[in-house]
């Protein structure tokens, strides 16, 4: 178990592969934690230095009291990449974690050499759609949502397995306030103008069947980039890395072996 200490965000984060390998860092959706990437790991060139993280609020990273602003969610992925001296990053950011490799790539361009952004896009959702969930979270509990976020998460065919109860747990167990707290950074994000300035390269992953950024929305976001990709994932929802994690890792070893990663 690693635990940085960024500016007193106490962050609980994993480093596998090479230690001196090229770095590539995942940053997970609302509501998982790092496990998120587990069958991905295990399936990409063990000559890459692998790099996921807990967000704030999350897994056994601290929970501070919300609402958190997306600007200090790009901070705590920066001051994690700084901590452990990596420069030139492939930065993968699922959901709410592509808005955070898309905030990040603008900041700091030294630290990002490319992004892969899966399931996400320069704007998610509305401030009343969101505030509606946090208001449901806050009085409910997960229980009051968790059906209709694993109907998002996962597409069909995944949904009728046994390991379906088990992201659902997930889910459960994430601090209240970590995750409504990051619902208010999602609610306050619109990247479109300063995505649209990006020039580096970048993949988009999208599911087929993801009812939270649907695949024309993924696509809406990587055609402000100049020169993106596009990956429709068939068969799968929010969460491709999951349910579909040996076509998601093929399509993310091809783009690091594209671009000279590997």
């Amino acid at each position: 178990m690693l635990i940085a200490d960024l500016d007193g965000l106490k962050t609980h984060y994993r480093d596998d592969g090479d230690p001196h390998g090229h770095a590539v860092v995942f940053a997970n959706s609302l509501g998982t934690d790092l496990r998120l990437w587990d069958k991905v790991i295990d399936r990409l060139p063990k000559s890459l230095r692998l790099i996921r993280y807990d967000m704030r609020g999350h897994g056994l990273t601290d929970v501070l009291d919300p609402p958190y602003s997306m600007g200090a969610l790009i901070s705590d992925a920066e001051a994690l990449i700084d901590h452990l001296g990596v420069k030139n990053c492939v930065f993968v950011g699922l959901s709410i974690g592509g808005l955070i490799a898309q905030g990040l790539a603008v900041k700091r361009m030294d630290l990002v050499r490319a992004m892969v952004l899966s399931n996400t896009a320069a704007k998610i959702g509305t401030v009343q759609t969101w505030q509606t969930r946090i208001d449901t979270v806050a009085t409910d509990g997960f229980d009051s949502i968790a059906d209709t976020v694993m109907e998002m998460w996962f597409g069909k065919e995944f949904r009728r397995t046994p390991e379906l109860s088990a992201w659902r747990a997930m889910l459960a167990r994430q601090p209240i306030k970590g995750y409504v707290g990051c619902c208010a950074a999602i609610a306050g994000t619109d990247f479109y103008t300063t995505t649209a300035s990006l020039t580096l390269p970048t993949l988009a992953i999208a599911g087929s069947e993801d009812g939270s950024t649907p695949p024309d929305l993924v696509r809406e976001t990587a055609e402000l980039i100049k020169g993106a990709k596009f990956q429709l994932i068939k068969g799968a929802g929010h969460v491709p890395c999951v349910d579909k994690p040996e076509e998601y890792a093929e399509t993310l070893t091809t783009f690091l072996t594209e671009i000279g990663h590997i």
